[in-house]
């Protein structure tokens, strides 16, 4: 079904003409949002979630009086520096189309505030931000949220994930009583219960289940490796496989370092993107990225969830993700927009317990492979039957990931 029936006005209508059709997050998504209701909205990644939003809010925004200095229309929180900044693009893209103009000011940290400041003098139409430099902004009396028409939640699951808890709720106690909210999501943990018990009122619940002719044309590959000849591994696989580009997820910064200096001493274009890069040199990796200059990016999962990478052939987990989510993030990476492509695990010895573990969580099955000359030699530890089941008492390795989720919401903030 096309755009045409869902009740937007011939401008945007003009914004999306180059899609052939509707998807089925924007077919429910658009007109449930046009009728001023709150929407909780779950649907996998690049299924369309950003434009089953954006257009809606820009419709509404075309059917208000034009105020000066303008007041913040819609706000939208997103859990990083590159989501806002695709965000952001995309709306900008969309709004061209309109017969006036749309301020929209990106907030976000890593860079200096200053800017930011200057560039909501006169007020703003839209806000693209995330959660703790908004309130940075607030804090400064550059911006106030109390007329805000839509608030919307884009990755909302992200934002929990990575700690922004109590800076949203802060955030609701700022906002206007009445208004709409949106809350996009690509799941539904049962964290999340509690924020939409607060902050959405009655809302419309839209689930988008992928059918089969919807589910994205990506290989799934694993295979068995010692640990130490990944990166030897990763780089047969490169010249053997003849990626154009490769997005290659590691666990940690200093990982992303290493192993992206290790491809470029090869002769392999490589750069690391990580959270202790400038928000200048992040934008600037991963332009270079999508333009095609550098063959491999050596990433954490920063670059796991938002990220529309066109025609990315390939996605590598060198380090497996920490939860069977994630690996659904990170290999949607790739197969986007009807193009095939291949996600290839890295599984080492002591991987093996947890990949049997993102292989149930997310239904699937794949063989292990050995590649020759690479043939695996350390012995799979023996099952201690726990499955991965946690107790109560949290353990040192728990604690670590709070603390390493802390850091991420501080670095995206």
């Amino acid at each position: 079904m096309s755009f045409s029936s869902l009740g937007l006005s011939k401008p945007l209508l003009d914004a999306v003409s180059k899609f052939d059709k509707a998807t089925p997050v924007q077919l429910e998504g658009i007109p449930a949002a046009l009728s001023g209701a709150d929407l909780l909205v779950t649907a996998k990644t690049g299924s369309g979630k950003s434009t089953a939003f954006l257009l809606p809010v820009l419709e509404r925004w075309l059917r208000e009086p034009r105020t000066k200095p303008k007041k913040i229309f819609a706000l939208i929180l997103v859990p990083t520096r590159e989501l806002a900044a695709q965000v952001r693009e995309v709306l900008q893209e969309y709004a061209r189309h309109l017969p006036d103009r749309v301020k929209v000011v990106s907030a976000v940290g890593g860079v200096s505030i200053n800017p930011q400041m200057m560039a909501l003098r006169g007020g703003a139409d839209m806000v693209v931000a995330t959660p703790g430099r908004l309130l940075d902004l607030v804090d400064q009396n550059a911006l106030r949220l109390d007329e805000v028409n839509i608030l919307v939640l884009d990755e909302a699951d992200r934002m929990l994930d990575l700690g922004f808890g109590e800076e949203l709720s802060r955030v609701f106690s700022l906002l206007p009583k009445t208004r709409q909210n949106l809350l996009f999501s690509a799941t539904f943990p049962q964290v999340m219960e509690g924020v939409t018990r607060d902050f959405l009122d009655d809302p419309k619940r839209i689930e988008i289940e992928s059918k089969p002719g919807e589910i994205p044309d990506i290989e799934q590959r694993s295979i068995r490796v010692d640990r130490v000849s990944r990166t030897p591994l990763l780089r047969h696989l490169i010249e053997r496989e003849q990626w154009e580009r490769v997005l290659v997820f590691v666990g940690r910064k200093y990982t992303a370092d290493h192993v992206a200096d290790k491809l470029h001493r090869n002769g392999i274009e490589a750069l690391s993107l990580h959270g202790d890069l400038s928000q200048g040199a992040r934008s600037e990796v991963l332009q270079d990225f999508k333009n095609g200059n550098v063959k491999v990016l050596v990433a954490t999962d920063l670059a796991a969830r938002g990220l529309d990478i066109v025609r990315l052939p390939a996605v590598v987990n060198y380090e497996l993700p920490r939860s069977p989510e994630v690996y659904l993030h990170r290999i949607g990476r790739t197969g986007r927009a009807g193009e095939a492509g291949v996600a290839v695990s890295f599984v080492t010895a002591a991987d093996t317990a947890h990949f049997c573990l993102i292989e149930k969580r997310n239904g699937i099955v794949l063989d292990r492979e050995t590649i020759p000359g690479f043939e695996p030699k350390d012995p799979v530890p023996k099952s201690s039957g726990v499955g991965g089941v946690k107790g109560r008492r949290k353990s040192k390795k728990d604690k670590l990931r709070e603390k390493a989720a802390r850091e991420a919401r501080d670095n995206e903030s």
